[in-house]
């Protein structure tokens, strides 16, 4: 069964979601990169690598956290998202202070 594509709106409250979950430490980053490529996007593996320049492979290392990517690979991965990776805070208070 083929998924319903989201509105613009709606992409952007699950990205929004999924971010809060990750920043929560409710998910990890390959779980993130995953809910959003098959969520958002609505593309395989295999279409979504093709787009970023990996291997399938790599992808679905990157999902598993099994991989161990350049901060430019990592960059690359997640810009059809329209996110970059950063620094933040590890404890959650100073994290909550530095979010807006």
């Amino acid at each position: 069964m083929k998924r319903r594509e989201l509105n613009p709106d709606e992409r952007e409250a699950k990205l929004v979601a999924v971010v809060r979950q990750l920043l929560a430490e409710e998910i990890n980053e390959g779980d993130a990169l995953r809910i959003l490529r098959r969520d958002v996007l609505g593309l395989s593996q295999e279409a979504y690598a093709k787009l970023v320049g990996i291997s399938r492979r790599t992808l679905s290392d990157l999902e598993r956290n099994r991989a161990n990517m350049t901060l430019d690979t990592m960059n690359r991965v997640y810009r059809p998202l329209g996110l970059r990776v950063g620094l933040l805070p590890r404890q959650p208070g100073m994290l909550e202070r530095a979010l807006p």
